[in-house]
This record gives structure tokens, C-alpha cells and sequence, in this order.
């Protein structure tokens, strides 16, 4: 499904123009950057983008959980490109070096959008990638990722998808599990605080992603112990019924590993997909992260191939 773009084509040109972005005359792709404004028009993009058929791709909560960032930071992260008024790709900055996307439905084998999208994040002058080292995430199967290949970007980091399927009732989780709601989310952020060894993310920093449009479809769940404890939490996003959610992220406090709390916690998020009506649930983990894979596998996820990225040497 292609989405048209709510200014319109005419006005998108002016607009893209005003923002330095690459225009192309002869096949009217434009690469460009969006206002907040217009973010929630991305978000619902791609949460129609997302297939049961598809492999894994870039979803509604990668974007959702960047809102701890704020909004602005999150539209100056996202890159779109549009062809005759079509959105046909979009991109989220993780990072300023590394760039995930997708491709629009339909267009996955188009060498058009593949090789203009090819171009621009080649090139730093249009905005989208920094001189020197970085990668490219996009589905093995699109043409992005072939285009990539034929331009020098070497084979990147191998990630390991996995994915459980929601069509039959989930375990019992075994953990005390809650949904955490807005005022109550002390717990949770210090378990994930614990998790990652770092203290950004805060009460506010949560609220701030709480107000995203891409959690209006997205639970944080906190698992507790038999004692009570908060050992483990998970945040869930949804993409509507009969599309499939995303875990993004999932942790175990490091006091409190090795006694099954990530394969209880993984249950839950399978079980609040499943509530949610998604047809299954995906997560992405670097595949040295064995123990994260085995977690996930515990729970019922099964591999699918290898993802991989593409690279471009400093």
C-alpha cells in the first residue's frame, strides 16, 4: 500500500525544496526530512506497511520507543522519500552513523526507488549519512540492500530475527506481570536504567514517549518476582489486528538473571500481543547475543534467516 503524502505533490515539492532536500526531475523521488507535524503521518504509514508475509522490517515501535527523545528529536531522526507524491521508503537514524528503513509494499524489487535511495544515502550532501564509516539496515530481500552490495557497502553486522506466532493462547507468564501506567512508572524505569548500565532514561523521558502517537497501540509491562521485586520489563508495540507486533525492549535486572525472568517476561509480551490482536510477535537481537536468543527461543520464538547489514568503511 503506497501513502500519499497529506500536502500533496505540488505543494511537496515547494516544501522539499525549502528544506535542501534532493529533488529529481525525471523520476520525482524526493528525499526529505519531516516537520513533528507531520510524524504521525509516518507512524500510521508504517504501522499499515507491517505484513504477517514480510520479513521483519522497520517498524512503528522503532520510532515509537526513540520518543523518549522528545519529537523533535524524532523527526530529525526519520528521512522519507516520495515518488510523485508517494511515500515509497522511509528511514529512522539510530544513531548518527546508522540508518534503518523500509520500503513501501509493492516496491521492494523496484530498482527506481532502490537505487535513487542508494544514492542519497551514499552521498553525504543529501543529508541522510555522515561522511566516513556507516551502515544501512534494510530487508535482505529488497532491492535496497542488492543496490548497496553493487555499490562497495560491504556485509555488516549479522542480526538474528526471531518470531513467535500469536494464532494459539500464550503460558502463564510466571512472574507477577502489570502494565505500567502513566505516574507509575518509577519501577520500571530503574529496571531498565539496571539493564543498560546508563541513567537516561528517567520518569519524564518515559512520559515523553507515553505522549508519541506510536504508543497509542503500546504497553510497558514490569514483571515482579513471588517476593514483589521488579526483576524484568518489556515494552510491546502493536500494529493493529492481524499485523505483527514488535518487543522493543526487553531486559532482566542483572541482580536477578539466570532463574527464567526473561523467558516470563517474553511470555507476557507474546500474551499482550496476542490481547492487542497482532497475528505474531517479532524481536531483532544481534546474533552474538546468545543469551537473548536462547531466551526468546525459551518463549517460543523461532529464528528466521539472518539479517544483515550493510557497511561502508570509513
Amino acid at each position: 500500500m503506497l501513502a500519499r503524502h497529506p500536502a500533496g505533490l505540488a505543494s511537496e515539492k515547494c516544501d522539499a525544496l525549502r528544506a535542501g532536500a534532493v529533488w529529481d526531475r525525471a523520476m520525482h523521488v524526493v528525499v526529505s526530512t519531516p516537520t513533528p507535524d507531520e510524524l504521525p503521518f509516518v507512524v500510521e504509514t508504517l504501522r499499515t506497511w507491517q505484513d504477517e508475509s514480510a520479513p521483519l522490517q522497520l517498524h512503528p515501535g522503532d520510532l515509537g520507543w526513540s520518543w523518549r527523545d522528545g519529537t523533535s528529536a524524532v523527526a530529525a531522526a526519520v528521512r522519507t522519500w516520495t515518488r510523485d507524491g508517494m511515500l515509497v521508503a522511509v528511514g529512522f537514524l539510530d544513531g548518527p552513523d546508522a540508518l534503518r528503513m523500509t520500503v513501501a509494499p509493492g516496491l521492494w524489487r523496484d530498482d527506481d526507488v532502490a537505487r535513487h535511495v542508494v544514492e542519497d544515502v551514499s552521498d553525504p550532501g543529501r543529508g541522510v549519512l555522515p561522511e566516513g564509516a556507516v551502515a544501512v539496515e534494510a530487508p535482505n530481500a529488497t532491492r535496497v540492500f542488492e543496490v548497496l552490495g553493487e555499490a562497495g557497502w560491504r556485509v555488516g553486522e549479522p542480526w538474528t530475527p526471531l518470531r513467535r506466532d500469536l494464532a494459539e493462547p500464550v503460558d502463564a507468564a510466571g512472574l507477577r506481570v502489570e502494565v505500567v501506567e502513566a505516574g507509575r512508572s518509577a519501577q520500571f524505569t530503574a529496571v531498565h536504567r539496571a539493564v543498560w548500565g546508563n541513567d537516561r532514561f528517567t520518569d519524564e523521558r518515559w512520559r515523553a514517549m507515553a505522549d508519541g502517537p506510536a504508543f497509542a497501540r503500546a504497553r510497558c509491562l514490569l514483571g515482579r518476582d513471588s517476593s514483589g521485586v521488579a526483576v524484568a520489563g518489556v515494552t510491546v508495540w502493536s500494529a493493529g489486528r492481524g499485523r505483527p507486533g514488535l518487543i522493543e525492549p526487553m531486559g532482566v535486572h542483572p541482580e536477578h538473571r539466570g532463574r527464567g525472568h526473561g523467558r516470563a517476561i517474553c511470555l507476557a509480551a507474546a500474551a499482550a500481543l496476542r490481547e492487542a490482536g497482532s497475528s505474531s510477535a517479532l524481536v531483532c537481537t544481534p546474533a552474538a547475543n546468545e543469551p537473548a536468543v536462547a531466551a526468546y527461543r525459551s518463549a517460543g520464538f523461532v529464528p528466521e534467516p539472518v539479517r544483515l547489514d550493510r557497511s561502508r568503511p570509513a
